[in-house]
């Protein structure tokens, strides 16, 4: 699938929606609870939600993939965990902020 910045997509499985903030150029197999995202706008039947990924995504998350050319925002909380094919998105960690001596 090819995904763009500011895109909005929604689970198949679960409550789940992200907002792309970085995207790569080539095509990306993004799922949520195992089974692939779509577009918000787009209905689809519901998809049962795969065990070996069902963390579940937290609103106000940044996730992202190892190499950091994805990363997306959680705007709406879901059962399902991200990943692309089988490879789970981690939580991006807060940046620490210079000192202020």
């Amino acid at each position: 699938m090819k995904i763009r910045t500011g895109q909005r997509l929604r689970s198949a499985t679960c409550d789940a929606e992200v907002m792309v903030l970085r995207a790569p150029a080539d095509d990306v197999d993004l799922r949520c609870g195992g089974h692939p995202v779509h577009d918000r706008l787009v209905s689809a039947d519901p998809a049962p939600l795969d065990d070996a990924f069902a963390g579940g995504t937290e609103l106000g998350k940044r996730y992202v993939n190892e190499d950091g050319s994805l990363e997306l925002l959680c705007v709406h909380a879901g059962k399902g965990s991200l990943s692309v094919g089988s490879t789970p998105l981690q939580i991006k960690s807060a940046q620490p902020l210079p000192a202020s001596d």
